[in-house]
């Protein structure tokens, strides 16, 4: 009778949603696990974005016109925002080089094997990248602390602020995966991940506000999705650096911020799939 109830267990079909879930845990499980037994994979994650800190705050924290002032403190506050924001879609390189190196090494077609989800294995590594950078942005935010930035608003927004973050990050970890999967080596999948960043970071109002850009780059940098999350990072953290744009999304960044995530995740999540199903057919 045993034998026979283990049988019906083994053979009941699961829910697809369920299992998609459980497999996705497990495969974060395991690359969390990865990450620990590499630190420095984590160590060489958390020195960039403290160098930009340190660099940006007492390079150019007395050269910046903020809001009518150059005050060092007062770019040290606006600057954060813009930091985080970079720190956290940085993140899109990891996650495609993760991705490329697996396929390079054939663990992709070990997965296919198993009885598993198959979008569980990119929902698995974009939640473990997100865990990683959870933990980046907490030692970043410890570092901004040191050198001067405050938040000037509740607890409950500056919790949202790092929401948004983490969000956004979350986003462009799924570009990382759909480059990931479009290269042959981790190496390619690192430059393809940073190469368009630059420009997307730094034509914003990341590090300077855009009201000093020429009027074609100012609306640019006003309608690019991440420029509205370092605008309601800002907000919610009660920063300098109070847009002047007519801009939907200098207006509403939180909304916009929300909007641009939920877009991206549901884009290039499909599109990441999509790749993953064809190069493993």
């Amino acid at each position: 009778m045993s034998a026979v109830t283990d049988a019906v267990r083994i053979t009941a079909p699961t829910n697809p949603v369920t299992q998609s879930i459980r497999d996705s845990l497990v495969v974060a499980k395991r690359n969390l696990i990865r990450m620990s037994r590499i630190p420095e994979m984590v160590i060489f994650g958390l020195i960039q974005p403290i160098m930009f800190v340190v660099l940006f705050s007492y390079v150019f924290g007395g050269s910046m016109n903020i809001g009518g002032t150059t005050d060092p403190g007062v770019y040290r506050e606006f600057l954060m925002a813009g930091i985080f924001a970079q720190t956290v879609t940085f993140a899109t390189a990891g996650a495609g080089a993760g991705i490329a190196d697996d396929m390079h090494k054939g663990l992709i077609d070990r997965f296919r094997s198993l009885p598993m989800a198959r979008g569980a294995v990119l929902t698995g590594r974009t939640l473990a990248d997100l865990v990683q950078t959870a933990l980046t942005l907490f030692v970043l935010a410890v570092v901004a602390l040191l050198v001067g930035w405050r938040t000037h608003t509740s607890f409950g927004e500056v919790l949202g602020a790092f929401g948004l973050l983490l969000l956004t990050g979350y986003a462009f970890t799924w570009i990382g995966a759909v480059i990931g999967l479009s290269v042959r080596t981790p190496e390619a999948a690192t430059s393809g991940g940073l190469i368009w960043l630059f420009p997307v970071t730094f034509v914003s109002n990341a590090f300077v506000d855009s009201a000093q850009m020429t009027p074609w780059l100012r609306h640019v940098a006003d309608w690019n999705p991440f420029s509205a999350t370092v605008q309601a990072c800002r907000q919610l953290f009660g920063n300098p650096g109070v847009s002047t744009s007519d801009a939907w999304p200098m207006q509403h960044p939180v909304w916009a911020s929300l909007i641009y995530s939920i877009l991206i995740i549901a884009i290039f999540r499909t599109l990441a799939v999509r790749k993953y199903r064809s190069a493993t057919a």
